[in-house]
């Protein structure tokens, strides 16, 4: 049984380019996001902490409910990146989202690419 399978985490490597005043065009290692179907979310390790969204998944469609990054990472696109691998997650597995969260919907407004996600 795989790892996956025993505890409920799924994980995606992400590679972002973030946007900072200094380099505009900085490359980000790759970071796992992780879907901890036990806590219905999906997580991210970074500064020492863990960033999450929430979500709902019912009839093959996830509502994302509430993004949640600590304040002092807040401003470094660790939210961006989380999602990012969120979507990843999501497509691979074929399901539709839903958008409740005003960070998601934000974040599909900068990435119309993503809207295919969409319910």
């Amino acid at each position: 049984m795989s790892l996956a399978a025993q505890t409920g985490v799924h994980a995606a490597r992400v590679t972002t380019l973030a946007k900072s005043h200094n380099t505009p065009n900085m490359l980000v290692m790759p970071s796992d996001v992780r879907d901890n179907t036990a806590l219905s979310r999906f997580e991210l390790d970074a500064e020492g902490d863990t960033a999450v969204a929430y979500y709902s998944l019912h009839d093959g469609v996830m509502t994302f409910t509430h993004t949640e990054v600590a304040p002092a990472m807040r401003g470094q696109g660790i939210a961006s990146k989380l999602i990012q691998g969120a979507f990843e997650i999501v497509r691979a597995r074929g399901i539709k989202i839903v958008p409740r969260c005003t960070f998601v919907s934000a974040y599909l407004s900068r990435h119309p690419a993503d809207n295919d996600l969409l319910a």
